[in-house]
């Protein structure tokens, strides 16, 4: 396995290129890195022309013209399809090369690809993002590693390109587990402070002074503070897609049921965020603002009316 640090002279091949993936690709394109990109809708990929990057036909040539491959991919089993399935990637690849898989994806998947990658003399490392689509454009995101040490501290010129913090905290899937246990925090806080904005407003609170405030204050999370902000505004437009925390939710309960440990909070979190992506909208997370405050208003309606 490659031990030496990398350097912006490696070819780094690229597989997703949605919400996240595709700012990151465009931040590792501005850093000078070469680079071979590759998405499923072509035009996503064309974008990336512009910068100089190789535009791969198919998974195949991308993985055998990739140094370092990244992938940044919506669920697990996608994830699986790229690597262990049709896109056959992993017997792409030459030996030697380093993956860094950044989707949000169970543990035990990404021991999987890990397992499978070290038979094809290939070093796979877990790194979870933590931020939105604003923190991934300013190249301020958060990352959570799982692997090799000696193979994520050579991946460190990446991670300066795209990120202004970066921690490994174990080896195969550790990356992945600490990404589930912030996305614990920020769902429950985002449901937390959409209670208590419609807590709030239902008090008479002049609701734009209420928004204000509360972002003012030592008890709401500056993860959560942006979306006081546009939610003054009406603005859900998803920095962070509901339909994404739907799925973290997901992985969050999967695997506090298999260690047979009661989450009720983070349960009832997760079916308000539920409720408000069945509405079947392009929305941010924080739309549960919105929904919270329309519920207090119903059910303050219904109150009057009895």
């Amino acid at each position: 396995m490659k031990t030496d640090k990398l350097t912006t002279d490696t070819r780094l091949g690229f597989i997703g290129l949605g919400y996240l993936g595709s700012r990151i690709a465009y931040r590792l394109a501005a850093a000078g890195f070469p680079m071979v990109v590759f998405d499923r809708e072509i035009g996503k990929a064309a974008d990336l022309s512009v910068l100089g990057c190789d535009v791969a036909e198919n998974l195949e040539d991308l993985a055998l013209e990739a140094d370092v491959l990244l992938s940044c991919l919506p669920n697990g089993s996608a994830v699986k399809d790229v690597y262990l399935g049709k896109g056959n990637v992993l017997r792409n690849l030459r030996p030697g090369t380093i993956v860094v898989e950044l989707s949000t994806i169970a543990p035990e998947t990404t021991r999987q690809i890990s397992t499978a990658a070290r038979r094809y003399d290939v070093a796979a490392l877990d790194v979870a993002i933590s931020g939105s689509t604003t923190a991934a454009e300013a190249g301020k995101l958060t990352l959570f590693g799982g692997g090799e040490r000696q193979t994520f501290d050579a991946a460190e010129p990446i991670f300066k390109a795209i990120a202004s913090q970066w921690f490994h905290m174990g080896p195969s899937g550790a990356g992945v587990s600490m990404k589930l246990v912030v996305n614990t925090l920020l769902g429950l806080g985002m449901q937390a402070v959409a209670e208590a904005v419609a807590l709030g407003v239902s008090l008479e609170l002049p609701r734009e002074f209420l928004l204000d405030t509360l972002a003012k204050t030592a008890v709401v999370a500056p993860a959560h503070v942006g979306k006081l902000a546009t939610a003054k505004r009406g603005d859900y437009s998803p920095q962070f897609p509901i339909r994404l925390m739907r799925k973290d939710f997901d992985l969050i309960i999967a695997a506090a049921d298999r260690l047979h440990l009661s989450i009720p909070a983070t349960k009832a979190a997760a079916a308000a965020n539920y409720a408000e992506d069945a509405n079947g909208m392009e929305e941010d997370f924080s739309a549960v603002i919105r929904k919270m405050e329309e519920q207090a208003l119903a059910e303050r309606v219904m109150a009057s009316a009895s």
